[in-house]
């Protein structure tokens, strides 16, 4: 099972042994779940309540989508004797992206003040988060956030993506999210505590991401692999489907400013042996995100040559 770790105790008498087995999820899993984060169950059930609603304002959109339309063609060609193969180009989801610059939904109307409460508390969970990693390296406190906006001379990227995987006729020839391992530094999910569908690669298995009611589920990006020069690792997952239940999911990502150089955290390059230095080279963020968007669903390892070759 992911580690579900209960974040009220990092402040109290228990700030040790939350503290590893914060470094345990990182080192370890690259996901945890964080119990006990702070933000109000209350808030929780509404961002649950107008994702769900805004949804029901777009599904008729979903059914006319390209994914749709490609699996029915699929099946058409099954039921007429064809030799068919599983789509792996394109994911059974309903998407958009919140970021403070860019139009939100305006409906329901209670959509905006909630998501903009919702995001206002995330974002001071995810520096807490942060903070959290820093100590267990042992940089600097900010080091990370600082890295992130490149000295605080750029505003670092936060956005929220809201998804719904809505149930699927043929599960066997799509995924919801194909196997990817994330662009960016720290991902916060509010997941469905019912649908399941999420899985994350340990030890060569997809393990499940189980629902656990209220928690925040937290993952590290490529960024957080860097800084750490490899401690930390990015990990590989996807979001399967099912023939019933509707799996909402609310990502958040902290991001570096596209501006923001990222390199290994020196203190982590000068403690290792002359022979091993830093694994990872040193880029710009925005120059990573070409590269990325382009190899997302591929292996990271050339991502990083990519970059390096670029420099």
């Amino acid at each position: 099972m992911i580690p579900v770790i209960d974040f009220s105790k990092v402040d109290g008498e228990e700030r040790a042994e939350t503290l590893a087995q914060i470094a345990n999820g990182c080192e370890e899993w690259g996901f945890f779940q964080l119990a006990n984060h702070g933000i109000p169950v209350e808030l929780l059930e509404r961002v649950k309540k107008v994702c769900s609603a805004c949804y029901k304002l777009r599904q008729e959109n979903f059914k006319e989508s390209n994914p749709v339309q490609l699996l029915n063609k699929l099946v058409e060609e099954e039921s007429e004797g064809g030799n068919v193969e599983r789509l792996n180009d394109v994911d059974w989801e309903d998407v958009f992206v919140l970021q403070d610059d860019k139009p939100w939904p305006s409906n329901p109307p209670e959509f905006k003040e909630t998501m903009r409460e919702y995001r206002k508390e995330l974002r001071k969970l995810a520096e807490r988060v942060m903070e959290a990693m820093d100590e267990n390296l042992g940089l600097e406190r900010g080091h990370i956030s600082r890295a992130f906006s490149a000295n605080d001379e750029h505003e670092p990227f936060f956005g929220t993506k809201v998804s719904h995987y809505p149930p699927c006729p043929r599960p066997d020839l799509v995924d919801g999210l194909r196997a990817h391992t994330d662009a960016g530094g720290v991902i916060l999910l509010f997941q469905d505590d019912e649908v399941g569908g999420l899985q994350i690669l340990k030890d060569g298995k997809w393990v499940d991401v189980q629902p656990v009611k209220h928690s925040i589920v937290i993952n590290t990006g490529d960024q957080i692999e860097v800084l750490s020069n490899g401690r930390y690792k990015s990990v590989w997952h996807r979001v399967l489907v099912s023939s019933h239940g509707n799996r909402r999911s609310i990502a958040s990502f902290y991001n570096p400013s596209l501006k923001a150089t990222i390199a290994p955290a020196t203190k982590l390059v000068t403690s290792q042996p002359r022979e091993v230095g830093a694994s990872y080279p040193e880029f710009v963020f925005g120059d990573y995100m070409d590269v990325y968007v382009k190899q997302k669903f591929l292996p990271k390892e050339p991502r990083f040559q990519a970059v390096a070759a670029a420099l």
